[in-house]
């Protein structure tokens, strides 16, 4: 049998997942509203709208003071326009491309996969939301991730090494997880905060080599030398990704936990998703460092980060997701939430 060709769980009428109930567990918020009682859509979270705003007003902040930067090093505003704009309409009409190029994944086929594409007809029928685009990244790294500028071009892929390792209902509550992410609008906020990274780290650049070929006489007001001014802008653009990195995030914590919920919530089995946080994570430290490095860059989108076991690591320090204990309380108290059991 092939890694996708996976059974379908909830078919031979069985039906939907159960619809959770409202009522209160330890760190859950309580369920409430037609949406959420009626199980037919992934439940709202304003929390992470509220984040979401916040961050993105943030981070608007930002982009202008680096566009300001960009003028005051010294390039003429229709070459900062030429260089922002294009660059950043590039990453976020090509950002699912890019992402799945880099990732080694391809997207396949109701025909090529049956049963991965069956899942996710079956999650998107019961969150009421468009189907995006399946694919399949050719990795032995367990994880999944969900990428796209919007639900028009959203693309959900698992990797061949998930697919080996986890039971149906493990894949459909991870699957759920990711879609999520996709309904929330999440995944575009995180791919434009990307590319404010970006834009950073070539300001940056761009500062230290005016800073030592752009040489060092005065202006002609008896000003601070350009050298001296493209200094002044490293610094201060470092200083701005220092921040816009932190709001990043943090909302990339919060944004793991609201799709854990999310997932959770719709497939009506807490538990399968915990199950699958364990046995992945305890997977994880057996992959090759080499894989585990390739696959670092992307943490932030991932189901669960993955580390390399060599060194001294940062990403563990500055974490893309909560730790696993946390989401696994989280679960449980939903769980006992749902009546389920833990």
């Amino acid at each position: 049998m092939s890694c996708l060709d996976w059974a379908v769980p909830g078919q031979a009428g069985n039906g939907p997942a159960p619809a959770p109930r409202p009522g209160s567990g330890a760190g859950v918020p309580p369920v409430v509203g037609r949406r959420a009682v009626a199980g037919s859509k992934f439940i709202p979270d304003r929390g992470l709208t509220a984040r979401m705003v916040t961050t993105m007003a943030l981070l608007g902040i930002v982009y202008v003071a680096f566009i300001i930067a960009l003028i005051l090093v010294g390039l003429p505003w229709p070459v900062v326009l030429l260089i922002v704009v294009g660059f950043a309409l590039f990453q976020y009409f090509t950002s699912d491309k890019l992402t799945l190029y880099a990732m080694g994944a391809h997207e396949v086929t109701p025909e090529q996969a049956p049963q991965l594409h069956a899942v996710v007809d079956r999650l998107c029928a019961m969150a009421d939301m468009p189907k995006p685009r399946v694919a399949v990244a050719d990795t032995d790294v367990p994880n999944a991730f969900a990428t796209g500028h919007s639900e028009k071009n959203a693309v959900v892929c698992a990797t061949t090494g998930i697919l080996r390792r986890l039971e149906p209902e493990e894949l459909e509550a991870v699957l759920a997880h990711e879609l999520s992410h996709v309904a929330h609008r999440d995944v575009m906020v995180m791919t434009i905060a990307g590319f404010l990274g970006v834009v950073a780290g070539f300001l940056t650049q761009m500062g230290l080599r005016f800073a030592a070929f752009g040489g060092g006489g005065n202006r002609n007001n008896n000003g601070p030398s350009p050298a001296v001014i493209a200094l002044a802008v490293v610094v201060v653009s470092g200083v701005v990704w220092a921040l816009s990195f932190l709001l990043t995030r943090m909302l990339s914590r919060y944004r793991e936990l609201s799709a854990d919920r999310a997932a959770a919530y719709l497939t009506g089995r807490p538990s399968a998703l915990g199950s699958a946080l364990t046995k992945i994570t305890g997977d994880m430290a057996r992959i090759p460092s080499r894989d585990l490095r390739q696959a670092e860059p992307f943490n932030a989108f991932f189901f669960t980060p993955a580390f390399s076991k060599s060194g001294f690591n940062m990403g563990q320090l500055i974490a893309t997701h909560p730790p696993v204990e946390k989401r696994l309380e989280q679960l449980a108290a939903i769980s006992r939430q749902l009546g389920t059991g833990a």
